[in-house]
Order: structure tokens, then C-alpha cells, then sequence
């Protein structure tokens, strides 16, 4: 950066946030390493998962009752869940959150309904499979979470620093899907503008895939990021003006303070 008369001078690092980070990755990373308790060995044992998030940052799984994963929960709820982003480079150069938890079947009605729809809003495919007999949803209540966010940054957080508080925003989250449709119909130009002014990803045609008190969820193909509102928003008419206020200072090329804390 230059001063007043035009010299150049060394700019100020931004400080690294660990729990912004932390919770980004909590809602950004599409799939993770599930490790569950065998209960036949006692010992652990890790697969591949599809993960999405409840309003409040619980993690969504879609699992198979025929999976040995799925087996060894119903048996041992302790499970534990490693979030990582890849990259360019060495991978362990790259941030990764490992959560602690408890996880448990959500199959009653309206509670399968909600986590359906935010599973499927992040992964679209799994609407081939999503309703089959030997399907079900399962919620991940985070008890911890410790971020590795590269070489010399880490993090560690009890869950209320991770977790989104809902309990006054009963309005938007009832309103989410249809806020959903609305943003991806009649507001695509929009949507590639968050993504790219603020959090500087690529161009392309970026869709709304969930909306909570802290933030809005988007994705363009295997691509996603994730748009921090400046206050907690509780409410339909709250969440529009958050949303005219961010474009606008996007489209100005402003600073949006983000809701870290």
C-alpha cells in the first residue's frame, strides 16, 4: 500500500480469525470423514459422508441402514467428524475442523421434512436415493470442534461457539425455502455478487443453497461459499434488508463487517 505522498509502506496482516474459520468450514465443506465405534471391536472406524447443516450449524447426514457406519451409531451415538478443505499444494497446508459429538436418528416427521430439505438444497442428487426405505437422517448434537487451520493456526471451541442460536428465529427459518426459491429465480445476478465481491470466489451461476440467523449458504457446481451476515437476523423482513444492504456494499467494492462472535 502507498501513503499520503505516494510511498510505498508494509501492510498491517489482517489477524487470523480461527472460529470465523471455523465456522466457515462447519457450513462450507460438503462431505467428511465419519468416524464411528465398532461395536464388535470396540475400535474406530472412519468412512466417507455426505454432510449438510441444520440452521444451527448441526451436521445432517444421509446414511443407509446397510452402511457399517449406520450400525455402529444405532449401537454408540460418540462420533466424531473431520471437515476438510482441499486445495493446490501440500494438503496439509489446508484448514480442516475435527468435531466431537452425538448423533441421533431425526425420522419423526417434521423433523425429517426440515433436515430433508437442507440436505437436499446442498446436495441435489441425493433426491435419487434420499426417500429409499433403508435411508434416514441422522443429526450430529457437536459437543466440540478443534480447527487446524495450516501451518501455526489453530483453534479450539466448546460448541456454543460453533452453533448458531435459533431460538428467536422460528419466522426465517419457516421462511427459508421459499426465501430460497425467490433468490434463485429473480436474484442470480445478486448471488454471483456476493459470491465473488465478498468472498472472492469465481464467476459463474451461484445458487442459494441455505439461509440462517448468521449467514447465507451458496454454490456454483463443486464450489461453495458462504456469506457472513454483519448482525444476526431473525426475521423475513430482517433477512431482506440484510440482503440489499451486503449488495450494496458489495457493489461499492465496502468492507462488510462479518457476525464472527
Amino acid at each position: 500500500m502507498t501513503d499520503a505522498q505516494g510511498v510505498d509502506t508494509p501492510s498491517t496482516p489482517t489477524p487470523y480469525d480461527a472460529e470465523a474459520d471455523a465456522k466457515r468450514l462447519l457450513r462450507c465443506v460438503r462431505s467428511g470423514a465419519l468416524a464411528t465405534l465398532s461395536a464388535k471391536e470396540g475400535g474406530p472406524f472412519v468412512s466417507l459422508v455426505n454432510v449438510a447443516t441444520a440452521p444451527d450449524g448441526s451436521p445432517i447426514l444421509l446414511v443407509s441402514r446397510l452402511a457399517a457406519h449406520t450400525r455402529q451409531m444405532e449401537a454408540d451415538p460418540r462420533v466424531s467428524l473431520l471437515l476438510a478443505e482441499t486445495g493446490e499444494g501440500d494438503p496439509l497446508a489446508h484448514p480442516r475442523l475435527t468435531l466431537t459429538g452425538r448423533a441421533a436418528r431425526a425420522d419423526d416427521p417434521p423433523d425429517r421434512a426440515e433436515l430433508k430439505a437442507r440436505f437436499l438444497a446442498k446436495h441435489p442428487k441425493a433426491a435419487l436415493y434420499a426417500d429409499f426405505g433403508d435411508f434416514s437422517f441422522w443429526l450430529v448434537s457437536i459437543e466440540h470442534g478443534h480447527l487446524n487451520g495450516g501451518f501455526g493456526r489453530a483453534g479450539s471451541f466448546a460448541a456454543e461457539r460453533l452453533m448458531t442460536p435459533i431460538a428467536d428465529a422460528a419466522d426465517l427459518i419457516a421462511a427459508e425455502a421459499e426465501a430460497l426459491v425467490h433468490l434463485n429465480t429473480d436474484h442470480k445476478d445478486a448471488l454471483e455478487l456476493y459470491a465473488t465481491a465478498l468472498s472472492g470466489a469465481t464467476k459463474g451461476e451461484w445458487r442459494a443453497t441455505g439461509i440462517d440467523p448468521d449467514g447465507l449458504d451458496l454454490a456454483c457446481g463443486d464450489e461453495t461459499a458462504r456469506i457472513v451476515f454483519p448482525r444476526h437476523v431473525e426475521s423475513p423482513s430482517a433477512l431482506r434488508a440484510i440482503l440489499a444492504e451486503i449488495a450494496k456494499a458489495a457493489r461499492e467494492n465496502q468492507p462488510v463487517s462479518g457476525f464472527n462472535k
